[in-house]
């Protein structure tokens, strides 16, 4: 049956969220009703609330879930109701990357994730006064106290684990961890850049420390994040301020330059300074995500000696997969996710944005509990 809910919604581009209460539809055979218990709060969520990238209004956001099963479809098989399950993105399952285990480049994401604001068939999943809200965000939009969610958004944890902890590996952190395990997969002794050490930088640094580089290099315009990702792995910190970071970045690797870079900062100065710094067969992973339509020029000769730019969504994860990986690789201290994550209560959901917004606050992760 229908069930009411308490949402954060954005009203309009750029206004501030408002709690809302809201009715969710009823799951259909393929859905599942999650009771949250936290949500992490993520870049992406405040660049749609602010127009850098489209959305209809008013809309429900939120894509990094954790909470607990209440009520399933009838064709779901993967969890039950009493089961603790963290969100991701969602997909078809059909498409031959989703059946090649690369969901993440199924041939319908970005309408079933990021811009459609409903089901497929264009249904809404959520109501308020009656009137139609943007949702379905990522296949759940779990800024509310209950989410309609697809069943291939959800991944089971085990009934311990701490979901307002381990909600942001639904999103940020599977990315930047991802783009190194999943896509570059850097052998030991192998350099590597990280441009922008916020929470998919630092996830990218940490699991970079996993794999025994001899250099590990993080780039930011922060001092404190730039001796967090010290603490957290870097072998190197490079303050873009201080002028010409690609000759910085040869300067540390003996004039070769760095054999992989990561591009997390959205930022096209840096991106420009990530595939500029590349050794010879380096390959730079593009993470962040800028304006729709950005462009960068390129020196198609350096990209004769074997250089490599590679696009990365998601970390091209496979959620059930690999979330579980990292949520062990978490309870064992091996990826120091507490050092990310602040705790705001729902209530105070425009406080978190506003501290993500300024950069006081690298992961924030709202609490329903």
């Amino acid at each position: 049956m229908s069930r009411t809910a308490t949402a954060a919604v954005a009203p309009s581009q750029g206004a501030p969220f408002t709690l809302t209460e809201v009715t969710l539809d009823d799951p259909r055979p393929d859905e599942v009703v999650v009771r949250m218990v936290a949500a992490g709060l993520c870049h992406t969520d405040l660049s749609v609330r602010d127009g850098l990238l489209p959305a209809r209004f008013p809309v429900v956001l939120g894509h990094e879930g954790a909470g607990v099963v209440e009520e399933v479809g009838s064709q779901v098989t993967a969890v039950a109701p009493g089961d603790r399950v963290l969100l991701s993105f969602t997909s078809c399952g059909r498409c031959r990357n989703c059946v090649d285990g690369h969901p993440a480049y199924c041939d319908t994401w970005l309408p079933r994730n990021l811009l459609g604001g409903a089901r497929m068939d264009g249904s809404a999943t959520i109501r308020s006064g009656g009137e139609d809200v943007s949702g379905h965000f990522f296949g759940q939009s779990s800024f509310a106290t209950y989410a309609l969610a697809d069943e291939r958004s959800l991944v089971k944890v085990p009934d311990d684990a701490p979901l307002d902890l381990l909600a942001p590996l639904g999103c940020g952190i599977q990315t930047g961890a991802g783009t190194v395990l999943n896509v570059l997969r850097p052998e030991p002794g192998s350099t590597l850049a990280v441009f922008g050490a916020g929470t998919v930088g630092l996830a990218a640094v940490m699991a970079a420390a996993l794999r025994g580089l001899s250099r590990i290099v993080a780039v930011d315009v922060v001092p404190a994040r730039l001796s967090l990702a010290l603490e957290l792995g870097a072998t190197d910190a490079v303050d873009a301020r201080g002028g010409d970071v690609a000759a910085a970045l040869r300067e540390l690797t003996g004039g070769a330059g760095v054999d992989f870079a990561v591009e997390a900062s959205g930022n096209l100065a840096a991106l420009s300074a990530a595939v500029d710094a590349l050794a010879l067969r380096g390959t730079c992973a593009v993470v962040g995500a800028p304006p729709f339509g950005s462009t960068i020029p390129l020196d198609v000769n350096a990209m004769l000696g074997g250089k490599r730019i590679v696009g990365v969504t998601e970390g091209d994860a496979n959620p059930p997969v690999f979330v579980p990986v990292l949520a062990d690789l978490v309870t064992r201290g091996m990826l120091k996710l507490d050092r990310l994550v602040e705790r705001f209560a729902f209530a105070d959901i425009e406080k978190a944005a506003d501290a993500a917004s300024r950069g006081e606050s690298l992961k924030p992760v709202l609490t329903f509990e």
